[in-house]
């Protein structure tokens, strides 16, 4: 297991390699589709209760972290 942060991690035997939180299994995708979908950081605790506030947080984080790297557009033939 991985630590990216302090509280997501990177674990090739959890959610196919994709980042989770605190190793629990709980992808931090599913966390920020809660969130995105409306849902309140108290709806999405009450469904996840090994979930801490903090979680959501670094979810967040991570999410705008993500967008900071470089991404280039490749052409591809047709």
């Amino acid at each position: 297991m991985v630590y990216i942060s302090e509280r997501i991690t990177i674990d090739e035997a959890l959610c196919n390699g994709r980042p989770t939180i605190r190793g629990m299994g709980i992808a931090v995708r599913t966390v920020l589709e809660f969130v995105f979908a409306g849902d309140s950081h108290e709806e999405i605790l009450y469904q996840y209760p090994d979930l801490e506030p903090e979680d959501i947080e670094a979810c967040l984080k991570f999410a705008l972290a993500s967008t900071d790297r470089q991404h280039t557009i490749r052409q591809f033939a047709a």
